[in-house]
């Protein structure tokens, strides 16, 4: 047996009480959302029928610009555009930006709706790459194509503030299939408190095995993709129990670029979405906490969970740890540009919890757990640590991801009965358990990968090939 120098058994000790307790923080993070998002649905009233949602908001309701940036979407743009259109809402417009695409997603809209050269006014309030042209037909009255210069999607979706007329805009992905009532849902909070409502984000689910004909989901499936089937659970567990829960604690850091609504104006007066980052989403959400705490306004920034938006999710592994990547270089790019904000005073509950989530789960947490993979084993077995120090990050990393994961299911099987039968249930489940063992590990190391990006100051957004909404 090896005998080691004691300083070396206490410096293990300390590390591997570290990993735990950053472990443990992060778990009780989550059964605090957990707990908030429980008592957000069991309070939330009766989800109504869309007839009486109409009924009830369709005088009241605001005019919404739909902004949907395109990059090489030749794949899925007619279909999108054709679902948004169909969409069901007294008064809104669908922007469809090409920024600057490659293939042939602009011809193929000029010649699917034969749109023709318009002239409009442009206000250019926020800063976009040259906007080339702007396409209509008269046939089409809430459709407007614009082609500009590549910028990126912030540059994208600013281009569409600068066009949009509406006080409300909606931005979402090229890709993403909204629900036809998702709109008139959405807009709730604004029509019920439009003084203070400046944002309100809605659920994304994901597309993959569900049936899909012109651009409407026909019947909502379990992927047989198995990545694809965990990205199901980590959906659920993002949208029905972090965001719901933060928005409940009114901590709420992130409205998703793939179907978020903003205040035209308010998104004006805090620069639009900012092109140095990947996390444009989080970090204009970010944006507007500062500016309206700095000017001392009331407001509200809200997730509710019955609008859904549908996405494709990435099969392959090198795809979806490019994604993960940039996500984690979005968070991290967020907290170095507004890091004054945590833990200061002047800004309440975002600086210490919605902040204090940020660097617990975004900043340190991919690395902690890491290196807890990577050293409490060999500590272990070197005989540096004891066999409960072993347990204990064993029961952290797995039991406790386990019961997160499974009550999150639990949850919205209680409150929402969005699965249509026991068996997607269980496979679910089953799921939601697999997952902690191997998937999560990746999921950090991609994670960590990203963090290696932001060292490296990377930009651009990588590669993202999309199968499209096939038919069947």
């Amino acid at each position: 047996m090896i005998v080691f120098p004691g300083w070396l058994y206490t410096v293990a000790e300390i590390v591997t009480w570290f990993v735990i307790a950053i472990g443990l923080i992060q778990i009780l993070l989550y059964i605090v959302q957990l707990g908030f998002a429980a008592i957000a649905l069991h309070r939330r009233p009766a989800m109504p029928p869309t007839e009486v949602l109409w009924d009830r908001y369709a005088d009241l309701a605001p005019p919404i610009a739909v902004i949907a940036p395109a990059y090489n979407e030749e794949l899925t743009i007619i279909e999108s555009a054709e679902a948004l259109l169909a969409l069901h809402y007294p008064e809104f417009e669908v922007l469809v930006i090409n920024d600057g695409s490659k293939d042939t997603t602009l011809a193929r809209m000029i010649q699917h709706f034969d749109l023709k050269p318009v002239h409009r006014y442009l206000d250019l309030a926020v800063t976009s790459q040259p906007i080339r042209g702007l396409y209509a037909n008269p046939a089409y009255p809430r459709l407007l194509v614009i082609d500009k210069e590549n910028g990126g999607k912030a540059d994208a979706m600013n281009a569409g503030i600068n066009v949009a007329r509406a006080p409300l805009v909606c931005v979402i992905d090229a890709d993403t299939l909204l629900e036809p009532d998702a709109l008139i849902r959405v807009v709730r909070p604004f029509v019920e408190d439009p003084i203070r409502t400046v944002a309100v984000g809605g659920t994304i689910r994901i597309a993959n095995g569900c049936r899909i004909e012109h651009g409407r989901l026909i019947e909502a499936r379990l992927p047989r993709n198995l990545l694809a089937l965990f990205q199901v659970v980590e959906y659920l567990r993002a949208f029905l129990m972090a965001r719901l829960g933060l928005s409940q604690m009114q901590t709420l850091m992130i409205i998703s670029g793939a179907f978020g609504l903003f205040r035209r104006s308010s998104t004006i007066e805090v620069g639009g979405f900012s092109h140095n980052t990947v996390g444009e989403d989080m970090e204009l959400v970010v944006k507007l906490h500062r500016h309206m705490r700095d000017r001392k306004r009331d407001y509200r920034i809200a997730y509710i969970p019955e609008p859904v938006s549908w996405t494709e999710a990435p099969e392959s592994l090198s795809i979806l740890a490019n994604q993960r990547a940039r996500w984690q270089r979005g968070s991290l790019e967020t907290y170095r540009k507004h890091g004054d904000m945590f833990l200061n005073p002047k800004y309440g509950r975002i600086g210490f919890l919605g902040f204090g989530q940020v660097w617990v789960v975004d900043v340190i947490g991919p690395i902690v757990e890491v290196v807890g993979y990577a050293l409490v084993p060999p500590l272990w077995l070197l005989g540096l640590i004891s066999v409960e120090y072993l347990l204990a990050f064993i029961a952290v990393v797995f039991t406790f991801g386990v019961f997160i994961s499974v009550a999150t299911l639990v949850l919205e099987e209680i409150q929402l009965r969005r699965l249509k039968n026991a068996r997607d249930l269980a496979t679910l489940t089953v799921a939601a358990i697999a997952e902690n063992f191997g998937y999560r590990q990746l999921n950090n190391f991609w994670r960590l990968r990203g963090w290696w990006q932001f060292v490296r100051k990377k930009q651009g957004w990588g590669t993202m090939v999309r199968k499209g909404f096939q038919r069947p």
